[in-house]
């Protein structure tokens, strides 16, 4: 048996709504435990909640000094075009933020997850949105190592805060 955090869901999910709600409860969660460190992947974060008001206000109330927020996408454009709240937010906490484009020809390749030293959710389907959250640490030091190894070998900077020229 696993204790997750207080409100945050546990077990399967399936369909939009219900991966967007437990995104929108992870960040809140974040920012009420003050969570040390999220990191968010998916190949573009088009069905992500990541501009939305009171997501980005959970963000926001997360965001100190010693935290770490990493993003790691196949592709930002979408982000970029969709979610400007959560762009602005990326601008102000540029110091607090790594972002990585990872390098594959398959976007579904990449795990669609939100990893935290706590909880951590994975959508196995996202198509579909159907995955799987909680607080198991064997869970947690998988996708922690999968992510890693796309992080170190297989990927590199991108969406940097501000572009500069002439």
């Amino acid at each position: 048996m696993t204790t997750e955090p207080p409100g945050l869901p546990d077990g399967p999910f399936t369909g939009r709504d219900a991966f967007r709600q437990c995104v929108r409860a992870a960040l809140a969660t974040a920012a009420g435990q003050g969570w040390g460190e999220l990191l968010l992947a998916d190949a573009s974060f088009a069905d992500w909640p990541l501009g939305e008001r009171e997501v980005v206000q959970s963000l926001h109330d997360w965001a100190r000094t010693g935290r770490r927020f990493t993003l790691l996408a196949v592709d930002f454009d979408d982000l970029v075009r969709r979610q400007p709240r959560f762009v602005q937010w990326r601008r102000q906490w540029d110091h607090l933020i790594t972002c990585r484009r990872a390098t594959t020809r398959d976007p579904l390749a990449l795990p669609s997850a939100l990893w935290s030293p706590a909880w951590v959710l994975q959508r196995h389907d996202p198509v579909r949105s159907s995955g799987v959250c909680d607080a198991q640490p064997v869970r947690r030091l998988a996708l922690r190592e999968a992510l890693d190894e796309w992080l170190q070998s297989r990927s590199s900077p991108a969406f940097p805060a501000t572009v500069l020229g002439l």
